[in-house]
């Protein structure tokens, strides 16, 4: 799988770096041209990073159906997929360091700050080396948690991009209102402030954290990629006077809690779902163990009564929230059997 990461840089209207990573397999260049392609936006949850999703991408990639006769190439045709990064997440938080203790960011960044720089990357996409012009593109929206509630956001911002669908993994809506998730909250900003953030090594954080009984049950790639982009030179490594060369998360627990502490962006979020579940078809992928999000909260979501329309609705068995975490390959195949749907409607058309 070939890769090349982006950045575009602050301006005067817009003060973070915002990152990201490009994914293809060598054949499908040949589809770079091809209007009928598809092109993946990938979106990642809170306290990981751009990277998590390459298992994911990787097993989408392996697994698109080829025709059983004709010239053998690929019958669901995929140009590439974009893993955008928050901007305080993963290696762009080291970019944003200063940027991020300015008072418009300062404690409040969540899914509609992640939403607008996931916009912002998309805008400068003719400025980039090469050139992407991402509104000619036949887009697919993925995201994960936060990810999910990110890109349902991002359908309402201007300039608007073509987006034929969005599937969205384990997202991070209440139709029911913040009290329902209320418990989850509170479990979860506990969780990062009393969890390790420093170690001597990436060798021994790597250690560490394949010891935590949770952290096991993640796939050694996942893992792997975590001890490489989700931890960050120690700030102590720049002092002068007796340097700290140790890591520490690349998302800090300040940040974590902010996003998991963020007023708006699930009300948000279900705001922009009411009205993109009208337009463009929408996709929704739960894990079949209810270990994060109460089952009747996922309910509640797809309920028919709602005015809602989902494509479909996946559950995936023997896996939680962290779908990307645990299982890749199966999240793959749901999102390729997604993908495959709409690439039979597209030829149906013709």
């Amino acid at each position: 799988m070939l890769q090349r990461q982006f950045v575009v840089k602050p301006d005067a209207q817009y003060p973070l770096n915002v990152t990201a990573t490009q994914y293809w397999l060598p054949e499908f260049e040949a589809y770079w041209g091809d209007e009928k392609a598809l092109t993946l936006i990938m979106l990642h949850s809170t306290s990981f990073h751009k990277e998590t999703w390459e298992p994911t991408i990787q097993h989408i990639f392996q697994s698109l159906p080829v025709p059983s006769s004709g010239s053998g190439g690929r019958a669901t045709k995929v140009k590439c997929a974009w893993a955008i990064e928050c901007p305080n997440h993963g290696q762009s938080a080291v970019l944003n360091d200063a940027a991020l203790q300015n008072p418009q960011y300062f404690h409040k960044f969540g899914c509609e700050k992640y939403a607008e720089a996931v916009h912002r990357f998309m805008i400068s996409g003719p400025g980039l080396s090469p050139s992407i012009d991402f509104k000619s593109q036949r887009l697919v929206g993925i995201g994960h948690s936060l990810g999910g509630v990110a890109i349902v956001i991002l359908q309402d911002l201007q300039p608007a991009f073509p987006f034929i669908s969005l599937i969205l993994v384990e997202p991070l809506l209440s139709p029911q209102g913040p009290e329902p998730l209320k418990p989850l909250q509170a479990r979860l900003v506990q969780s990062a402030y009393e969890r390790r953030d420093v170690w001597p090594s990436r060798e021994d954080a790597m250690k560490y954290l394949s010891a935590n009984k949770h952290i096991a049950l993640w796939d050694p790639r996942v893992l792997a990629l975590y001890v490489r982009y989700g931890l960050r030179s120690h700030p102590g490594v720049q002092h002068k006077v007796a340097p700290y060369s140790g890591v520490c998360l690349a998302c800090s627990r300040e940040e974590e809690v902010t996003m998991y502490r963020d007023p708006t962006g699930p009300c948000r979020g279900l705001e922009a779902m009411n009205k993109t579940c009208g337009y463009i078809p929408v996709n929704v992928i739960f894990g079949g163990e209810n270990d994060w999000i109460p089952r009747a909260v996922q309910d509640a979501l797809v309920d028919l009564k709602s005015g809602r329309r989902f494509e479909t609705v996946h559950r995936i068995r023997g896996v939680g929230h962290l779908i990307p975490q645990h299982a890749p390959g199966k999240l793959s195949r749901s999102v390729v059997d997604i993908l495959t749907r709409h690439s039979k409607r597209a030829t149906n058309k013709l």
